[in-house]
């Protein structure tokens, strides 16, 4: 309120000289009327109070004018003092004027949205409505709220996943000298999505010793985040291309976090494996040998792509081809161990059932018009259940 007072006397000389008190004429008392408006939870107030980690919180309450002056745009403050008694100033732009008492306009929602990610633990909102006097206001002693809200932390490791070629391969592996190798990082925190390339680091490890890092600047590593949030398959995949043109053991190194800092492991996930960039194939043994109902065939692949072409022509001691196992077969093939999809189950290339004994096998592949020589492990003596290329079984029903 602003107080105007205007005077009239009939002379100061006169006053003083007969020490009579100052005579007033009259008073006029003029205002200005200013707004009132106050917090009103039983209006409107958000009612949620736990949220989970990346979790947006909308933090709302009602306020209402309650005089008969409109009040101007309105500012407001928000502040939240996390678990470590940190205060957080929220921006919060200015809302709409709000009219006078009895106007359908004269209640407003004030808040913000709260982007709860670095905000775990129990949290205290404070609300204030016309700070730090913005606006003339009668009363300011009801123009602020607190409310408590729990963010429950992420304290869950996140889990990485790593296949060469769709296969999850063991340590000493022959893998192919151009991999598709896939990672996968994955996080139950539905809120805080995977979308950032610095939560995962991929080292290579070559055969002359040497260690280099690979950085998500160029196709050879390629990163797509998980889709937004929330998102209950929270997912970031990595697809890492190399090209390992030389021969050798190599070591894969990768690590993993989410975005509240979890590691995927207490140690970085390590693997080695081997690359021959020559296509070979080695000794095709059957397993088990001898066999009563099937056996699959297991075998190792070289180079940079699986042949083109490739069967198994079963045949009696004599010679004979009893059954020819096509590549369509025998299922999908790597480069690297094969364990076939297919069990030969003794019988002829008719469905009929083959007498008890001895069978022979062979392996024919074809990769650009040419068969694949023989790969040989260091140490290996599968040679011995061969002659002259020719794999021996026993059917025993």
């Amino acid at each position: 309120m602003q107080l105007h007072i205007h005077m009239s006397s009939s002379g100061l000389g006169h006053w003083i000289k007969k020490y009579s008190p100052y005579q007033l004429r009259y008073w006029r008392v003029t205002y200005v009327p200013v707004p009132e408006g106050a917090i009103a939870p039983n209006l409107y107030m958000s009612t949620k109070d736990s949220v989970e980690v990346g979790e947006p919180f909308d933090y709302k309450v009602a306020f209402k004018n309650v005089s008969e002056v409109p009040f101007d745009s309105l500012k407001v403050k928000v502040i939240v003092t996390d678990r470590n008694n940190l205060p957080h100033i929220i921006p919060v732009a200015r809302k709409r004027p709000i009219p006078s008492f009895g106007n359908p306009n004269d209640t407003l929602q004030i808040g913000a949205k709260i982007n709860s990610s670095s905000l775990p633990g129990l949290n205290t909102m404070y609300i204030e409505a016309n700070p730090d006097n913005d606006q003339l206001e009668q009363y300011h002693f009801n123009n602020f709220a607190f409310r408590n809200v729990y963010v429950k932390p992420d304290s869950l490791n996140p889990l990485l996943d790593v296949t060469f070629d769709g296969v999850h391969i063991l340590n000493q592996d022959i893998v192919s000298s151009k991999p598709d190798i896939l990672i996968k990082l994955k996080d139950e925190a539905k809120w805080m999505i995977v979308d950032d390339t610095s939560l995962v680091t991929l080292h290579v490890k070559y055969p002359n010793g040497s260690l280099r890092r690979f950085y998500f600047n160029n196709d050879t590593l390629k990163f797509t985040p998980a889709g937004q949030a929330p998102n209950t398959d929270n997912t970031a995949t990595i697809n890492f291309e190399p090209y390992f043109v030389q021969d050798g053991q190599y070591e894969l190194i990768v690590t993993g976090r989410d975005k509240s800092n979890n590691e995927a492991g207490a140690i970085e996930y390590r693997v080695a494996f081997r690359v021959f960039n020559k296509p070979m194939i080695s000794n095709m043994l059957n397993y088990p040998n001898p066999f009563t109902t099937s056996t699959a065939f297991v075998f190792t692949i070289t180079g940079t792509e699986v042949p083109q072409n490739i069967k198994i022509e079963i045949m009696t001691i004599t010679g004979k081809i009893v059954r020819e196992i096509t590549k369509d077969e025998l299922g999908a093939l790597r480069i690297g161990r094969n364990i076939t999809e297919f069990k030969w189950n003794g019988t002829d290339q008719y469905g009929q059932k083959l007498a008890n004994g001895i069978y022979l096998y062979r392996v024919v592949t074809n990769l650009k018009g040419k068969a694949l020589d023989k790969f040989t492990e260091s140490g290996e003596k599968t040679d011995q259940y061969f002659n002259k290329g020719y794999g021996k079984m026993y059917l025993m029903r």
